[in-house]
């Protein structure tokens, strides 16, 4: 099954993503509709108003999550590229909603920084309630995925050891364009299946990798975060990001005003969206 928040001229709703078609499961979005315990249920029953898919203005999947965790240096050729050894522990920041935008939207680059980059990632959608959670626990928690892009100010991000003031500028992260259950995928990343993860920039490919090279899985990341904290219906938890940023390279490649960035996780979606110099 597939899921999205749309955007309508009387707010967004939750839709089941039927090939061509959306239909409203009658929730405000997909955090609500996650929120119901007989969610898969519900959404694979619902007949509400129907949409065509290809007019659809697409809206975060997620507008308003309790939590956005986001784990840096997940990937091995991303901590080898960076100069990094594998970490022990996961390394994890966070975003805030006014952080992100839908898969279709503009992205915002501040004057602030010019050293604005991308991140393709795998993103885990919670979809019940869960702590202290043992793997068979953590996989039933997952309720699909979807991509996210974490979209980096490099400049801000190293002004000290803490990520988060280089993470999480308003209206940057594209978050969509669909929740995606694991039925629906050619492999499982909760079982260590290999989905292949990359980047386009203006038509280039940045990143090619794929989710083999995840140091942390998606069952192993919900474990251990479920020890912290209560993760909860509509939480997203952005896995990293494969090697190929922008801010590896030599020279760097930052996003710029009128580019075009793709994001793309196989059989998950892709985010594609222009970057506009906020003026």
């Amino acid at each position: 099954m597939r899921l999205a928040t749309i955007r309508t001229a009387t707010g967004h709703r939750a839709v089941r993503i039927d090939g061509d078609h959306a239909v409203e499961t009658g929730e405000a979005d997909v955090r609500a509709l996650l929120e119901r315990p007989d969610w898969a249920e519900h959404a694979a029953a619902a007949d509400g108003p129907v949409h065509e898919a290809s007019t659809l203005d697409l809206a975060p999947l997620v507008p308003a999550p309790e939590k956005i965790i986001c784990v840096g240096l997940n990937y091995r050729d991303h901590v080898q590229e960076m100069g990094n050894e594998l970490p022990e522990y996961p390394t994890l920041f966070a975003k805030f909603a006014p952080a992100l935008i839908g898969a279709r939207d503009e992205i915002e680059l501040p004057a602030e920084s010019d050293r604005v980059d991308y991140e393709a990632e795998l993103t885990i959608v919670i979809g019940r309630p869960v702590r202290h959670a043992d793997a068979d626990a953590a996989r039933a928690a997952i309720a699909g995925y979807t991509v996210l892009n974490d979209v980096s100010m490099r400049d801000y991000q190293r002004r000290t050891k803490q990520f988060l003031q280089g993470k999480t500028w308003e209206h940057s992260t594209p978050l969509g364009p669909e929740l995606v259950t694991p039925d629906e995928l050619p492999a499982d990343p909760a079982d260590g299946g290999a989905l292949r993860i990359s980047s386009e920039l203006d038509g280039e490919v940045m990143q090619d990798s794929t989710t083999e090279q995840l140091v942390f899985s998606a069952v192993e990341l919900v474990v251990y975060l479920s020890t912290i904290v209560t993760l909860n219906p509509g939480d997203v938890i952005a896995t990293g990001t494969p090697g190929g940023v922008g801010d590896a390279r030599t020279p760097p490649r930052y996003l710029t005003d009128g580019c075009e960035i793709v994001t793309a996780v196989e059989g998950v979606g892709e985010c594609r969206n222009v970057a506009r110099a906020v003026k």
